[in-house]
């Protein structure tokens, strides 16, 4: 269906020159939304009528002048249909600048991208961490090669943008790029980003995620239990880079830590607390939320067992830390050597620490998730309903009762 469109030829009288001339404009509202701008035609002040919106007088120039108008009307219209013909979306902005031969300056999709991931680039550190940098240059990644497979070609202007390029491109991240339903959402969820910002500046004027809805499927995480903690602990290791990264990860296994707040932790964010035992303070990397946790006795140990060491005392640093790719790496090697066959990343210590450690021993939910700096406790709750031992333990309380 035609969106609604309205034209007006009209003249600004205050912005006349001595000779009383001034120019003619066009406005064009396209469902309420406006576009204005020259028609590169002048002409004096009482000669213009508002009511027809044409010059009045029988002149060659007023004949030229009202031909002109015309032909503009009448582009215009066409314009309107050519867009119609294509279904494609367009804005006044667009009848406008085709008009004017200025289409070919669309935004280009990739290239805003670009522009974006390097304003995020310059405020690293500041108000964006290198996570979410490299996040939305995968997902630029990703979209660069969904265009070139889908469309045959290197970028297109971001008003082709609509619901049916997200939805052929949420395809193309589960089925061609393998991505899992969660992953796939996340990446379209920076994609709207873009998308936002195209809005506000009105490159589009429409929003191609509007009435579209898109879900994360609830996943139940990984975690060790008690059994495979203690074949960690006790496994002898031999290789100086796999004890290093064996008890970094049992310190997040018994503090929560993430791996950035592990690597970033120092002398000054150990604490002595009101109890007069030794305390956690820092803020988490990725939220910005304090956390306070309790050194237990195992992170204490390994703690201890780099507290001389010279070059982290150097650098004011309580553990040595590794990348995170080598972390990942070493990891699965030490799982291999006690022969767990679940999927070990360094995350998986935080959930052990949420669910094993803490919850599954009565520790408050509220408590655990103040110790692990949720800034939403439905965060925390998803680790409750995981754990069906705490639950038997909930209910034996019942039974007895009941009994």
């Amino acid at each position: 269906m035609s969106l609604s469109l309205f034209l007006l030829f009209f003249i600004k009288k205050s912005k006349a020159n001595s000779f009383g001339k001034t120019t003619i404009f066009l406005r064009i509202t396209l469902d309420g939304h406006r576009s204005e701008f020259s028609v590169h035609r002048q002409v004096h002040i009482d000669s213009w009528s508002s009511r027809t919106q044409l010059v009045l007088g029988n002149s060659a120039e007023v004949q030229e002048i009202n031909r002109h108008l015309g032909i503009v009307k009448n582009k215009i219209y066409s314009i309107q249909q050519n867009f119609e013909r294509e279904n494609e979306s367009y804005s006044a902005s667009d009848l406008r600048d085709v008009l004017l031969g200025k289409d070919k300056d669309h935004k280009m999709l990739l290239e805003l991208f670009e522009e974006h991931n390097k304003e995020v680039e310059a405020l690293v550190g500041k108000d964006f961490s290198a996570g979410t940098l490299e996040r939305y240059r995968t997902c630029k990644n990703h979209l660069t090669d969904f265009i070139k497979y889908k469309y045959k070609v290197n970028d297109i202007p971001v008003h082709k943008v609509d619901h049916k390029f997200i939805s052929y491109l949420e395809y193309f991240l589960k089925a061609v790029k393998k991505n899992a339903h969660n992953t796939a959402v996340k990446y379209i969820a920076n994609f709207k980003k873009i998308i936002r910002i195209a809005l506000a500046n009105d490159w589009i004027s429409k929003d191609p995620f509007l009435n579209r809805k898109a879900k994360l499927k609830r996943v139940d995480r990984e975690f060790l239990n008690q059994e495979e903690i203690e074949m960690i602990i006790v496994l002898e290791i031999k290789m100086p880079r796999l004890d290093y990264v064996r008890d970094i990860f049992i310190f997040s296994c018994f503090t929560g830590l993430a791996y950035i707040d592990c690597k970033n932790l120092t002398k000054d964010n150990l604490v002595i607390g009101s109890d007069g035992e030794k305390w956690i303070r820092t803020t988490r990397k990725k939220t910005e939320t304090r956390s306070s946790i309790p050194v237990l006795s195992i992170a204490n140990a390994i703690i201890e067992k780099y507290e001389n060491d010279p070059i982290l005392k150097i650098k004011g640093l309580v553990l040595p830390v590794l990348s995170n790719q080598k972390m990942n790496a070493y990891i699965k090697e030490i799982a291999d050597l006690c022969g767990i066959t679940k999927n070990l990343t360094f995350h998986l210590a935080r959930h052990t620490f949420a669910t094993t450690v803490t919850l599954s021993n009565g520790v408050p939910i509220e408590s655990v998730s103040e110790m692990l700096g949720h800034t939403n406790l439905k965060t925390t709750q998803h680790y409750a309903k995981i754990l069906d031992m705490k639950v038997g333990r909930d209910m034996e309380i019942l039974r007895d009762k009941f009994k």
